[in-house]
């Protein structure tokens, strides 16, 4: 007996309900509404207006704000994310390169943290002072 097996794919977007207000498309991306307003104000993401002057968050929209706090959680600051959310902008790949550059530098300084303090956890000396490694990083 030959079974098959049914596959239903939905590529539809998350978010699939239509244009939203701001108050909701806030809470979808879990800011505050004055947060996009702002964001607006910075020209980072421009919602569509309504006749009556409402803001309405498209399906793109709000992709975009997710994109957004993502460049936020990588630490990008507001007129960065800007810059990265138009590949034709200019400045854009120097402002992620630098960007890169600085995560660089502080996954160095973190690992060195790292392997500072896993010295100090095995460290036998009974004062950290008389420790020639412990006493080390501070000047690194």
């Amino acid at each position: 007996m030959r079974r098959t097996l049914g596959l239903q794919v939905d590529l539809k977007s998350r978010w699939h309900d239509g244009p939203v207000r701001v108050g909701a498309a806030a809470e979808r991306v879990g800011v505050a509404a004055h947060v996009l307003r702002h964001w607006e104000d910075e020209g980072v993401v421009v919602p569509d207006r309504t006749p009556a002057g409402h803001r309405v968050y498209t399906d793109e929209h709000l992709h975009r704000l997710e994109i957004v706090r993502s460049c936020q959680r990588v630490g990008l600051r507001l007129w960065q994310i800007r810059l990265v959310l138009h590949r034709d902008a200019e400045g854009r790949d120097d402002v992620i390169a630098q960007h890169l550059e600085h995560l660089r530098r502080q996954r160095a300084e973190l690992d060195a943290a790292e392997a500072f303090l896993t010295h100090v956890l095995t460290c036998e000396h009974d004062l950290m002072s008389r420790c020639e490694r412990c006493s080390a990083f501070p000047s690194d």
